[in-house]
């Protein structure tokens, strides 16, 4: 097989799409399971909305996510250079080669020439395609023209009949009629090429093997294909994965919610789960399982069980996923990646790294997202500055709670080990000897802790939370009843 090599080549313009990084991801798999190389090649011509912001993003956000790549703006290669922007002597020199052949022509009509024969084409009722008059000028005049510093276009020389046919390893055979194109731009009037050729160039110069990349690209297609061939160079193989669509199918967007990877990092995702669910998006392994180490699919990664069929983005799954992956997570990393929050930060002003990774091991089994572990972890670190009402009313408003609480501050008071087992097998006693079930004295108990209803085991919280602030915080929420009784009496 022909060393196989595939490029993700995003425009730095904005964020990473998950729909830019899905596809990242599939090329990062085909390479990986051929033995291949993936190329990053940063189109940035469009230079005024290319930033180097966007580009730094990009790179960090494919980090992040774990995908590699063998050659690119930041590590270099004997293909490079891989942004856009450093290539222009290369693109103006296949530039001229179309001009000396005949297969492009130098275009000098005004934008208000165009605009008059689309007008003309609307009058007639007809498709509008490029009249060619440019076509016709002497090729010597013409350059002497540009050389005057005559505004000027490059166009390609298209067909007007027979059609030009896409090889498309997901579509199959997609034929497009060679009338629908006009003599395309490939180069602006600033010099610059466009989208297509460049793309085209750089594909060729870069051996790259295999084209992989979204549906979208699919109607420039044909258009690369006949540049192709005016430069007599051999094609690559193209694929042309699904779009991601919304819930109600329509087309992913902002409204939707998030939409880059940077968002759903700050959501509190993890890149595992965000890797393994953008993975089975238009992606089958022919099984019925969904939690995967991207690792483990490599060696199961084709073409061939890419769906044609749009993927429909469905967050609800992705959520369940980082659920699962928080609870497997390494508790270290899992403290590391909540120190990224100001608020945790403050809490090891007054604690030590090896608490906070104990009682993240404690949470970490109900937490969807990053931001719930900070919150779960938040009454080990805080004071509890009030009570869940419902639970307030339900365990703060028995006629015997006081006597619950005080029940409970006796055995945490007591002279014994503060350690799991003696402090279940002590609370279990004292109801027995007050003929009251254990619940009795663990429901209040657990509110009077951590401000909550749910929590972990609370033989493990109150472990976590020490003798003394179990002790102060029985305390605190006896007071609180004793307050809201007394307001009660007024009343």
């Amino acid at each position: 097989m022909k060393s196989i090599r595939v490029r993700f080549a995003p425009s730095p313009t904005g964020a990473l799409h998950i729909g830019g990084a899905r596809t990242a991801l599939f090329n990062w798999l085909y390479a990986r399971h051929y033995g291949g190389n993936l190329v990053l090649r940063l189109e940035d011509t469009d230079t005024g909305r290319s930033t180097q912001d966007s580009a730094q993003g990009i790179l960090e956000g494919l980090s992040w996510l774990g995908i590699d790549w063998d050659e690119g703006p930041d590590k270099g290669g004997n293909y490079g250079p891989y942004r856009q922007s450093q290539r222009l002597d290369i693109y103006q020199k296949y530039l001229q080669e179309l001009i000396d052949s005949g297969a492009a022509y130098y275009c000098f009509c005004s934008t208000q020439d165009l605009a008059a024969e689309k007008a003309r084409a609307r009058e007639e009722g007809c498709e509008y395609r490029y009249s060619r008059r440019c076509d016709s000028l002497d090729r010597a005049e013409a350059l002497q023209r540009v050389k005057s510093g005559e505004a000027a276009v490059i166009r390609l020389r298209v067909p007007s009949t027979g059609t030009t046919r896409v090889d498309d390893l997901i579509r199959g055979e997609v034929e497009f009629a060679n009338s629908l194109m006009d003599d395309f731009i490939i180069a602006k009037s600033d010099g610059w090429p466009t989208y297509n050729f460049a793309v085209v160039v750089d594909d060729h110069l870069m051996a790259i093997s295999h084209v992989i990349r979204a549906e979208e690209h699919l109607s420039n297609t044909p258009r690369q294909i006949l540049i192709y061939q005016a430069l007599n160079w051999p094609l690559p193989q193209f694929a042309h994965v699904s779009m991601i669509l919304a819930p109600d199918r329509s087309k992913l967007s902002k409204r939707h919610g998030a939409t880059s990877v940077q968002e759903f990092r700050e959501l509190g995702y993890l890149p595992q789960a965000l890797l393994n669910y953008l993975a089975l998006l238009g992606w089958s392994s022919g099984t019925d399982q969904d939690l995967w180490d991207v690792n483990d699919i490599i060696p199961l990664f084709n073409l061939d069980h890419v769906s044609r069929s749009a993927a429909v983005y469905d967050l609800e799954k992705l959520t369940w996923m980082n659920g699962y992956y928080i609870s497997q997570a390494q508790s270290e990393l899992l403290a590391e990646e909540i120190m990224r929050a100001d608020r945790v930060k403050a809490w090891l002003s007054s604690s030590t790294m090896g608490h906070l990774i104990e009682v993240v091991e404690l949470i970490k089994g109900r937490a969807k997202l990053i931001p719930d572990l900070i919150d779960a972890a938040a009454y080990f670190f805080e004071p509890v500055s009030g009570y869940d009402e419902k639970g307030a009313k339900k365990h703060f408003a028995r006629e015997n709670s006081m006597e619950l609480l005080q029940a409970d501050l006796e055995v945490f008071s007591a002279d014994q080990d503060f350690t799991l087992q003696s402090l279940e097998t002590a609370l279990r006693n004292k109801a027995s000897a007050l003929n009251v079930k254990a619940a009795d004295l663990i429901h209040p108990l657990r509110l009077a802790l951590t401000g909550r209803t749910n929590s972990p085991g609370i033989f493990e919280v109150a472990v976590l939370l020490g003798r003394d602030r179990c002790i102060e915080r029985i305390k605190q929420a006896m007071g609180w009843i004793d307050q809201n009784q007394a307001n009660h009496r007024l009343q």
